[in-house]
């Protein structure tokens, strides 16, 4: 599969409806995002089972912004609506398997947990 240009009208129900999604922050000056295309364009070709979505920030400058975007290439993965990765840097091919590996295999009723328990007054956990 190949990657999708992301816009902010879409942003929300792309990540909320499917399950895991990996959207690349770029701009087209940026040297490093160049560099990282076409990492992240071949790794959309080897899980198609995962989105892959590219924002430009130049047109997009509200999304990046909302997204907390201060530095680029920013990567960020999603899965079942949940922000588990983000990190700016051009990111190595075998790290980014590493990332989507890491990513497929996380106990998300476990991760839910640990966020329920994050958001709960510190005077009740046990």
């Amino acid at each position: 599969m190949s990657t999708l240009t992301l816009t902010g009208a879409a942003f929300a129900d792309l990540i909320h409806q499917n399950d895991i999604v990996l959207v690349d922050f770029w701009a087209a000056w940026c040297g490093p995002c160049r560099r990282f295309a076409p990492v992240f364009e071949n790794a959309s070709e080897q899980h198609p089972d995962v989105v892959f979505a590219k924002v430009d920030t130049e047109a997009e400058h509200q999304l990046a912004a909302q997204a907390g975007i201060t530095s680029i290439p920013t990567l960020m993965a999603f899965r079942e609506g949940v922000l588990l990765y983000s990190e700016a840097g051009a990111v190595p091919a075998a790290a980014l398997e590493e990332i989507i590996g890491a990513i497929k295999t996380l106990d998300m009723d476990e991760v839910r947990r640990e966020i329920s328990q994050e958001h709960e007054p510190t005077a009740t956990r046990s």
